[in-house]
């Protein structure tokens, strides 16, 4: 690949700049190697235009990123350059060189954002029917079927789930009474898996109550109680537990988190025809979106 030329006047601008960087800003060798390549790579398409570094305009700077653009270079990328012009220009008008930024008004290109994580119903159903292998067989595979299915058919945060209050579940009702961010009640839904999910963990729930009468006192007011600090499930202990599920479901661990779940509630709503405002009812108001 050819190495970016530019005059002898540019170059010795660039020099300058790179030795201020290298002294007062204790850029590194790569850095201001990357430096030199981008600012004389903006020089050549000055110089072809019949201008030079000292005398670039705002619509040189916006057609060096259109060309870059063009090249298919990537949003990154194309931001890194963007960004070794303006502290360039920002050393020429510094120094006095310039009177103006011809990078000021000038917008970096716009960074995708990566996709979210999806479950998909089909995984989901997996992760359940993960969750109920053990769901019989032990005090805890009770409990983590009964997270799973609440985070899953309720659409609660994971705070919301961890910290949930005994109170907040009222014998035989399809739905749980949440107080959410600031201080709002709202009802989420609970279908009648959760609900069996949720009978078959109260009958056991006591197992996991701390020994200790006055820590039990504390924890005792929490659906998930702990031993810990907190006196109740962790979002951390929920993560784990939800990782090494994944894991028996044939799931690759990163993909799946609380809040993924409850992403995949939304989700799975819609595309099984839910309205879009009934959906975020279940999230976010005060009063039930459904009957």
């Amino acid at each position: 690949m050819k190495k970016a030329q530019g005059s002898l006047q540019d170059r010795a601008l660039v020099e300058s700049f790179l030795d201020m960087m290298s002294a007062e800003r204790g850029a590194s060798a790569n850095t201001l190697s990357a430096y030199r390549g981008d600012i004389l790579d903006f020089a050549q398409m000055c110089a072809r235009q019949g201008g030079d570094l000292k005398r670039a305009t705002r619509e040189h700077v916006r057609a060096h990123l259109v060309s870059l653009s063009a090249a298919a270079l990537k949003a990154s990328s194309q931001s890194r350059k963007l960004s070794a012009l303006r502290r360039f220009y920002a050393f020429l008008y510094g120094e006095g060189i310039r009177r103006d930024d011809p990078c000021g008004a000038v917008e970096a290109p716009r960074l995708s954002r990566p996709l979210p994580k999806i479950l998909s119903a089909g995984e989901a159903l997996k992760l359940v029917e993960a969750a109920r292998e053990n769901a019989d067989k032990s005090k805890e595979g009770a409990r983590l079927l009964c997270i799973v299915e609440m985070l899953y058919a309720s659409g609660l945060r994971v705070s919301e789930l961890t910290s949930l209050p005994l109170s907040a579940v009222r014998t035989n009702e399809r739905f749980l009474h949440v107080r959410g961010k600031g201080g709002r009640e709202r009802l989420a839904p609970l279908g009648a898996a959760a609900r069996e999910a949720l009978d078959s963990y109260l009958a056991v729930r006591e197992a996991f109550l701390p020994r200790e009468a006055k820590v039990a006192l504390s924890a005792g007011r929490f659906l998930f109680p702990s031993r810990g600090r907190e006196a109740h499930l962790t979002r951390r202990r929920c993560h784990q537990m939800l990782k090494t599920l994944a894991l028996k479901a044939g799931l690759d661990p990163s993909r799946l988190s609380p809040h993924v779940l409850r992403h995949a509630f939304a989700t799975h709503l819609i595309e099984g025809g839910a309205d879009l405002r009934s959906v975020q009812g279940y999230s976010y108001h005060a009063e039930p979106a459904w009957p």
